[in-house]
């Protein structure tokens, strides 16, 4: 595993990096006071420790199954989530662990269900795709490609029938943008001109393929043929994405019209941690966005120019986010693993609900 250099030492090693972004100018950003652009900082370092400290228990074997990381993306989630209000949702595919940090969950029982413990978010079930908080407007994590986009459609239909101000915001990759039940909730939302912002997290890469070899022209622009508004930020750059995002979440709750955007990302690890990092992309790639690009130190870079942040207060969120997660795996250790009776609970709601059952017959068979 790639040793991680201390936050001071990023500083010192990426002067290449840049720290100035006009979308700093755009209103949405002027308004962020001081503790509010630390707060965005913070999150963004407690993404990427969360995830780091994750392929470590993966590697350990701590974790089965399937774990997508979000290395690299962190300015997307934190961006866009931190837009949010009262009424406004979140839906989005299997790379969920950002989205879920940048709404409010707690790393413990994030962490707690990558190991498949009952302390989980999912009560152990759902691992690393499937988080959930509906109580935050967050609706997963689903490990179906695209399987997520009409759930959101859905999600900005029950706005629009309860007269509810918000939007929701449906995120895929790149690699979703071509299935068929994309386009069938793009010809919905635009129909019925719902709330909702389609977010396209474009890392480049759908598993192992490049956007080059799979799909033709721009994908935001496919927005056109269905009469939707579209537009394109940088991913690296958390000001950006904050500006762009914003134009049209308020386009989808104050008209109530849908909307592409496309993100321009970048992830440093494989599809998943199964999946090799370097067999389909040349090494070099990696290390020249980490060296130009890096989300959190592009951020960090501008937060210090602009007299927000210094060398003590970067080694200090660092130190309390690598804390926090390594707390949050012991948590995840020390909880208890589901019980065989768990299986057949969280399945039906008659079930977990006997006396205000109505169906007939049986629910389950041995």
């Amino acid at each position: 595993m790639t040793k991680k250099p201390s936050a001071t030492a990023d500083k010192k090693a990426d002067d290449s990096v840049s720290s100035a972004s006009p979308s700093s100018r755009a209103a949405i950003n002027q308004q962020l006071g001081k503790e509010t652009r630390i707060d965005l900082f913070r999150t963004m370092m407690r993404i990427r420790r969360f995830e780091e400290r994750s392929l470590r228990a993966y590697q350990a074997k701590k974790i089965g199954g399937f774990l997508h990381l979000y290395i690299g993306q962190e300015a997307v989630a934190v961006g866009c989530c931190s837009l949010m209000g009262k009424n406004d949702h979140v839906i989005t595919a299997y790379r969920d662990h950002g989205h879920a940090i940048a709404v409010g969950m707690g790393v413990n029982e994030l962490m707690a269900e990558l190991y498949g413990k009952a302390t989980g978010c999912s009560k152990g079930k759902g691992g690393s795709m499937h988080y959930f908080a509906p109580d935050r407007n967050f609706w997963g994590g689903h490990g179906i490609v695209g399987g997520q986009i009409p759930l959101g459609t859905g999600l900005a239909y029950a706005l629009k029938y309860k007269g509810l101000k918000g939007a929701a915001m449906a995120f895929m990759g790149d690699g979703a943008v071509n299935q068929g039940a994309v386009h069938e909730a793009y010809n919905l939302a635009a129909l019925w001109q719902l709330p909702v912002v389609f977010v396209i997290e474009n890392n480049g890469y759908s598993m192992g393929t490049s956007q080059e070899r799979s799909s033709a022209g721009d994908l935001a622009k496919r927005a056109e043929g269905y009469n939707m508004a579209w537009g394109t930020c940088d991913g690296h750059d958390i000001y950006d994405v904050r500006a762009v995002m914003d134009k049209f979440l308020r386009l989808a709750r104050e008209e109530s019209k849908p909307a592409v955007v496309e993100i321009r990302t970048y992830r440093y690890r494989g599809h998943s941690v199964a999946d090799p990092d370097n067999t389909y992309r040349a090494k070099s790639e990696i290390e020249e966005y980490r060296r130009t690009k890096d989300p959190i130190q592009v951020f960090q870079n501008t937060l210090v120019a602009e007299g927000v942040l210094d060398d003590a207060l970067i080694a200090q969120i660092d130190q309390a986010a690598r804390a926090e997660a390594d707390a949050a795996a012991d948590f995840a250790e020390a909880s208890p693993f589901p019980t065989p009776d768990d299986i057949q609970k969280d399945v039906y709601w008659e079930a977990d609900h006997p006396a205000e059952r109505k169906s007939q017959g049986r629910l389950f068979f041995d």
